[in-house]
């Protein structure tokens, strides 16, 4: 099983920018889509944002729709989530996910819990706090 391991979270000021990074140790990444969720203490999971096998189709949650990117470098064996333009409402724990079922389009605003996120597998989580 790959594990992922993410990085980058903390506290900002809103407007303000943060890029998350999610590796694996010892695995590779290749192969697998990727995807980030994020979670509010009590909430369900939310899906973020995901990236194909290939790196050429993304999926984005319309609320982050043009202010976050994510990206794979395959050198590097890392996935990243560039956040800008952080709003208060970004404030969560931001998961990295293994292997995500890629939503249809249309469908990207969806929230999840256990095996209902249809994940290989999740990093630990960072946090992400915005402060207004």
């Amino acid at each position: 099983q790959v594990l992922p391991a993410e990085s980058g979270g903390g506290l900002v000021q809103a407007g303000d920018s943060l890029r998350l990074s999610c590796a694996a140790s010892g695995h590779t990444f290749v192969g697998y889509s990727m995807g980030w969720f994020r979670q509010v203490s009590g909430k369900e999971r939310d899906f973020v944002a995901a990236i194909d096998s290939s790196g050429t189709l993304t999926y984005y949650r319309d609320s982050v729709k043009g202010r976050f990117t994510i990206s794979r470098d395959f050198d590097k064996n890392t996935v990243y989530l560039q956040m800008n333009n952080l709003k208060p409402e970004d404030t969560a724990v931001y998961y990295c996910a293994v292997d995500p079922a890629l939503p249809k389009k249309g469908d990207e605003n969806y929230s999840c819990s256990g095996n209902g996120c249809h994940v290989n597998s999740w990093g630990q989580g960072t946090q992400v706090t915005v402060s207004s």
